[in-house]
């Protein structure tokens, strides 16, 4: 993918942020401020003042307009859930550097809560995405029993499932022993 390091993080921080979620076929996995505080320590998200119910609301919402982006049945619909999610958003682009990271861009308003500096900046991650003619990268795991969503990184887009070690690995167990049985 001819994505730079940090549309790449941003891109990463926003598959996390839609696997937290129930609708993925998992359990609620930001359930409370200290998951939501994982995440943020996890996924580095500076400028992150205490954590507080509303942040936790606030991201969750986010997380499901984030999802029904990945999962939109095509790039026009696609394009209109990232609109219409950007639209509620404060974009201030500014350079910087901190924490160790080289020179790069930020698109959060100073001062914006959580959930608009992850709307602002994965929102304009998956916005170039999109201006790119990329949006087929955005998938669901193909295994029957995962819902989880990730991005294609792949050079000639085959990934299918959200994980080579669980989802991939069992799937390809399954079809070996399926042909053993034949």
């Amino acid at each position: 993918m001819p994505f730079g390091h940090d549309m790449v993080h941003s891109l990463a921080t926003a598959v996390d942020l839609v696997n937290t979620s129930p609708a993925t076929g998992g359990e609620d996995r930001l359930n409370s401020l200290d998951s939501l505080g994982a995440f943020v320590d996890r996924w580095q998200i500076s400028g992150v003042g205490e954590l507080g119910a509303a942040d936790l609301s606030q991201v969750r919402a986010l997380r499901e307009a984030f999802h029904k982006v990945f999962t939109a049945p095509d790039q026009a619909t696609a394009v209109i859930r990232l609109n219409t999610l950007l639209s509620g958003t404060r974009i201030t682009p500014r350079l910087t550097e901190h924490d160790g990271h080289s020179l790069h861009v930020h698109y959060f308003a100073p001062g914006a809560s959580l959930g608009e500096h992850l709307s602002a900046d994965l929102g304009v991650a998956l916005a170039h995405l999109l201006v790119e003619g990329e949006w087929e990268r955005l998938r669901t795991c193909s295994a029957p029993d995962c819902e989880r969503v990730f991005v294609d990184e792949s050079r000639n887009r085959s990934r299918v499932y959200c994980d080579s070690r669980t989802c991939g690995n069992r799937m390809h167990v399954a079809a070996y022993r399926a042909r053993r049985r034949a």
